[in-house]
């Protein structure tokens, strides 16, 4: 029941921010012209009508006889009523597992899913995918949906498992995603992921928020009552999100200062961020070549953990399981693809102004030797390969050949401000992302409050 709450509240979001999207200037003055209208009328109401405190106060009680609990049994038995649960499947679910998370004990329904053959492969050892069943008041199985995204595929599947004329039948059909976008915002009281679990913001987005402002908030010295908002893309299957997309849109308040940011792409230019000013927010380089981790040893003198002998690490250690992903931190060309002593497999990358970065102690590479790659894509997987004592990414940055330290690689600019010819576009979209803006953090204000 409370999922089914929340995800009529994502759709209410979505709709909301579709409808700023498509009516900035319309709906500000509407706004406007309310909050004028309110104010007037409610002068005028305090200036004709008596003071309140001299308006008399009369109680009233009546005695209200509630329904028979007997006769409320009766009127449930006679009509009855549908149930509505949403799980995630998990990759250890069993038939019973499943339907027991769902609420649901139905014998018969557990032996179909196990000896359905549709419905065994597209619930049983796979995880993460969205299961909706409707259910009997007597926990009895109606109806059971699945839905998931095949690789490869825009769209998405769907498994219905149906009970008719006291048997069940499974189908599987296939259906397009529907596009949306999301409002959401949330405030610091520990860390960024904290706050975005709190607000139910996927962890995508929250790593797009981070790349976003890597270059003007400290991420690593956040303070208590930060705080943001920010609007993405979703990609929906019947009312639920199965996906998401770019971030559209995203204020961040830290220490007291605003910094905003919105998506924008010239025609036959590539698109990026930029400020309501219309200058470029795209650094050089992102400031972390792997999402979601922490640094497990720095850019100074350290006890090498094999060598036993005090030296210099010429790079940042980024703590990860093996296989999460490793990403280029800027555009450029790869100039070394394979396994070097120590290093285990490596990727070298170099890049503008004679600056290279390297990708040590990978699991497996993506790319190779000769191949242009773009900011954010994926090189390989973090691993533990040459002399590494556990799973995690070494990673260097290079000057002419002189190692620097990687923490203020993301302090250069790579951008162009938008052009004369883009900048009527340009406001009308800035407009309609400050009354955006403004709709999310207001929830998250009175939240607060």
């Amino acid at each position: 029941m409370i999922k089914g709450i929340l995800a009529a509240e994502e759709a209410l979001a979505s709709r909301v921010a579709h409808t700023f999207r498509t009516y900035p200037r319309q709906i500000t003055a509407a706004i406007a012209a309310l909050l004028l209208s309110a104010g007037g009328g409610a002068f005028a109401v305090a200036s004709l009508g008596p003071d309140a405190s001299e308006l008399p106060v009369q109680q009233v009680f009546e005695a209200v006889k509630p329904l028979a609990f007997a006769d409320q049994v009766e009127a449930l038995d006679t009509h009855g009523f549908t149930l509505f649960r949403t799980e995630i499947t998990r990759s250890s679910d069993t038939a019973e597992a499943l339907l027991r998370r769902l609420g649901i004990a139905d014998d018969a329904a557990a032996a179909f899913v196990r000896g359905n053959a549709e419905a065994r492969m597209a619930l049983l050892g796979r995880a993460g995918r969205t299961v909706t069943a409707e259910a009997t008041e007597h926990n009895a199985l109606q109806k059971l949906s699945a839905r998931w995204m095949p690789d490869g595929d825009g769209g998405f599947k769907r498994l219905v498992i149906e009970k008719v004329g006291g048997s069940f039948s499974a189908r599987t059909e296939a259906d397009a995603l529907t596009p949306g976008t999301r409002l959401a915002s949330g405030i610091v009281r520990s860390s960024l992921f904290a706050a975005t679990d709190d607000a139910r913001i996927p962890d995508a987005v929250a790593s797009q928020l981070a790349d976003i402002f890597s270059g003007d908030v400290d991420f690593r010295a956040l303070r208590k009552g930060d705080r943001f908002a920010v609007v993405y893309e979703t990609f929906d299957a019947d009312g639920q999100t199965l996906r998401t997309g770019r971030v559209l849109s995203a204020e961040f308040e830290s220490n007291g200062k605003l910094h905003q940011a919105l998506w924008f792409q010239e025609p036959g230019q590539k698109g990026g961020y930029y400020r309501p000013s219309g200058d470029s927010l795209r650094r050089a380089y992102l400031n972390f070549p792997v999402e979601f981790t922490r640094v497990s040893s720095g850019f100074a003198m350290r006890m090498h953990p094999i060598l036993n002998s005090w030296r210099q690490h010429n790079g940042i250690d980024y703590a990860a399981p093996t296989g999460t992903a490793v990403r280029t931190v800027g555009d450029g060309t790869v100039e070394f693809a394979g396994t070097q002593n120590g290093y285990g497999n490596i990727v070298i990358v170099n890049h503008r102004n004679n600056q290279q970065t390297a990708y040590a102690h990978l699991s497996r590479i993506d790319v190779k030797a000769g191949q242009t790659v773009t900011q954010g894509q994926t090189l390989g997987a973090v691993g533990s390969t040459g002399w590494a004592t556990g799973p995690h990414l070494h990673f260097e940055f290079r000057i002419n050949g002189e190692y620097h330290d990687p923490s203020t690689i993301a302090q250069q600019d790579g951008g162009a401000p938008i052009s004369a010819a883009a900048r009527p576009a340009f406001e009308r979209l800035a407009l309609a992302t400050r009354t955006e803006l403004a709709a999310a953090f207001s929830v998250v204000q009175a939240s607060a409050d």
